[in-house]
């Protein structure tokens, strides 16, 4: 484990556990088993969605990219400002408004319904056992 992630680990201890996963080259910070961030090249994105983005352009910060078969993809992991590094309080509310966006993305994620496979069907009483 980096000394990064040990830095943002106790950054925000006061707000609990933060534990890290090793994922595609970097980590992925997780809360409560959600994932709220990635630290790539020792920098730290925080999640975003259409209701905390706006804070994120507010401080003209910009999402995680990476080349893609000659185009950009950018992810919904921002920059983290850089007064967060200096105030735990600033880390802690930062981070919960992450932590939040990816339970809402959670959340809409399991409402929506599972599409089945294309040719798939069932008797219209459900489907019947074989056995």
């Amino acid at each position: 484990m980096s000394e990064f992630i040990g830095f943002l680990q106790e950054l925000l201890e006061k707000w609990g556990q933060v534990t890290a996963r090793r994922m595609f080259g970097g980590h992925g910070l997780y809360h409560e088993g959600l994932m709220f961030a990635i630290v790539m090249d020792n920098r730290l994105y925080l999640k975003a969605d259409d209701i905390n983005r706006p804070e994120f352009e507010a401080q003209a910060l910009a999402p995680f990219t990476y080349p893609m078969k000659g185009k950009t993809v950018a992810l919904s992991y921002w920059s983290a400002p850089d007064a967060m590094f200096d105030d735990s309080a600033e880390a802690v509310r930062w981070a919960r408004s992450a932590w939040d966006a990816a339970a809402r993305g959670q959340a809409a994620k399991a409402a929506k319904p599972r599409r089945r496979s294309p040719g798939m069907t069932f008797p219209k009483n459900g489907p019947v056992s074989t056995r």
